[in-house]
């Protein structure tokens, strides 16, 4: 039986992060909301991982969506100390981390569904993938904005560090507009070494 020293590397880092993640966090709710979708992929790669193994680069990128997510959900979005020295380094006030946050919830989604239209053949031309990605990073984050407002109607106390909209009037559009950005990175920098590994693992 041989160990997969990458997998066990990627489980150790994961939850050493939640670990310390859960330690006296800002706010319990808030914390239990922003870390939910890292255990729910941590859940779906667990039960796919025969079945559906991912490339090695989409597993390293969930890893660190994984952590921007665990970070935010200990010191919520607007205190995160990253968010606040970036602040004071660009002259600005706002904390900025959460923007991290929704860039990565564009350029991780991105590679993910890629992965899933390229290896079951979803799509005939070639040419409709990226299109498609970005229709699907859009529809992940318009989704995950929704999630927020309700969140934000049954829990008020919870509300405002969960949102994390710092009074910005345009948080919500802001958001998505950074998803769409971090989609357009992934896609224009890491398609071709994603093909590649796609192909590998297909001779695998």
């Amino acid at each position: 039986m041989t160990i997969d020293k990458k997998a066990v590397a990627w489980i150790f880092i994961f939850f050493a992060v939640l670990t310390w993640s859960a330690i006296e966090p800002f706010d319990r709710i808030t914390w239990w909301l922003e870390v939910s979708p890292a255990l729910l992929g941590l859940v779906l790669m667990i039960m796919t991982r025969n079945v559906f193994p991912l490339t090695p680069l989409v597993y390293i990128l969930i890893l660190i969506h994984a952590i921007i997510l665990m970070v935010g959900g200990h010191y919520t979005y607007a205190e995160v100390p990253l968010g606040d020295w970036w602040s004071e380094l660009s002259g600005g006030t706002r904390n900025n981390y959460d923007k991290l946050g929704h860039l990565a919830q564009g350029f991780i989604p991105a590679m993910i569904a890629r992965e899933v239209l390229v290896r079951n053949r979803v799509i005939g031309k070639r040419g409709w993938l990226s299109f498609l990605v970005l229709c699907i990073v859009l529809a992940i984050s318009a989704l995950y904005e929704l999630i927020e407002w309700w969140a934000a109607l049954l829990s008020a106390e919870a509300a405002e560090s969960f949102l994390g909209t710092q009074g910005y009037v345009w948080d919500t559009q802001s958001d998505m507009m950074w998803a769409l950005v971090g989609a357009l990175l992934a896609l224009v920098t890491l398609s071709r070494l994603h093909d590649r590994q796609i192909k590998a693992l297909a001779i695998v």
